[in-house]
């Protein structure tokens, strides 16, 4: 095998070890954003309300509901 070769075979096995590494740290950076506190909102909290709702649970309790006007 050429040098060449030697060189292109570990150039793409680098950058695709690279890729590897980037979709793992997004996956851990997704589940620490995102999933863990969903978690933690449903089981841990006692909340049975949809952690998603509670902004606009909260924007109601402020300025109230406009659908009632």
């Amino acid at each position: 095998m050429s040098s060449h070769g030697v060189i292109t075979y570990f150039a793409f096995g680098t950058l695709l070890f690279f890729f590897w590494v980037y979709g793992i740290v997004s996956f851990v950076s997704d589940l620490r954003r995102q999933v863990i506190p969903w978690v933690r909102a449903r089981w841990f909290d006692g909340d049975d309300d949809d952690p998603e709702d509670a902004a606009t649970d909260r924007l109601t309790e402020l300025y109230g509901d406009p659908d009632d006007e």
